[in-house]
């Protein structure tokens, strides 16, 4: 299996209402991701849209779908539908969750936490070698946010991803926003979880809101807190280049509020007058 060479720059996601401003090319981001489950069709004007983004920029595939965790394993239509878009499109690379979405004969359309177990990380292990030999590229995959756990647990989150990504290969998608959830959720150390990473595994960074409460919900549909903007400020200085990008999924506001959520990325790492040019709207 080939290695994913590291990518430095800031992006979005593709979203419907934003769709004109990319198509007119005059939204200035290094690349774009999209869902990867609502473009996995035959044809269509979505489709059609994205492979003119594409030919301008950069595109991730980011799936919620693959249910990684699934005991009885992958769906090969589904991955079969996966292949075609990714060599049609030819993306940037390919993302899901760790997690498990289904059963054989149900889908929850959600992502479902695993127990963190060395009979678990087999099944993950086994389901993420058969994505990969089946794609033909090494995949990402993204920490889940969390509430709850399982009595049967014996490695934290973060000890299991670490196994997974090095024993299988694959890479990870960072979500700062979800880290930042579940610490609060679990009681556990952000700093832990993000010191106990193989940095150089990590090749993306989400940034997201969430819904605050007794449990913090990730919904998607605030803009990035104070507190994942720390966060991500001290994950920074452990990675390296890396793909950041802001993720809105609900309540999606116009393209400029976003723009200037990825210019606060963009100069919590960078001098700001190196990127001035790029976030002006």
């Amino acid at each position: 299996m080939s290695s994913i060479a590291s990518f430095s720059g800031f992006g979005l996601g593709l979203r419907r209402p934003h769709y004109e401003h990319f198509l007119r090319g005059d939204v200035p981001v290094d690349f774009v991701e999209v869902i990867s489950e609502n473009f996995m069709v035959d044809g269509g004007s979505a489709l059609r849209t994205l492979e003119d983004i594409r030919a301008t920029m950069p595109v991730i595939l980011h799936g919620v779908s693959m249910s990684i965790g699934s005991a009885h394993g992958l769906d090969c239509e589904y991955l079969a539908r996966l292949e075609m878009l990714a060599n049609r499109i030819d993306p940037l690379w390919v993302s899901d969750h760790v997690c498990w979405t289904r059963t054989s004969a149900h889908n929850s359309h959600d992502l479902l936490p695993l127990p963190y177990t060395a009979e678990a990380l087999d099944v993950v292990c086994d389901n993420i070698d058969h994505a990969q030999e089946t794609l033909g590229r090494p995949m990402l995959f993204e920490n889940p946010s969390s509430y709850m756990v399982f009595p049967e647990d014996d490695m934290t989150e973060w000890e299991f991803i670490s196994a997974m990504s090095l024993r299988s290969g694959c890479y990870l998608l960072l979500d700062i926003n979800n880290i930042y959830v579940s610490a609060h959720n679990h009681g556990f150390s952000a700093d832990d979880y993000i010191a106990g990473l193989p940095a150089d595994r990590v090749r993306q960074v989400h940034l997201a809101g969430h819904t605050d409460g007794e449990i913090k919900i990730d919904t998607h549909d605030q803009p990035v807190c104070d507190g994942v903007w720390q966060l991500y400020t001290k994950a920074r200085l452990l990675l390296g280049d890396v793909a950041v990008m802001i993720e809105r999924d609900g309540d999606i506001p116009a393209i400029s509020e976003l723009l200037t959520e990825l210019g606060r990325a963009r100069t919590l790492v960078d001098p700001p007058a190196q990127h001035a040019a790029a976030v002006q709207w």
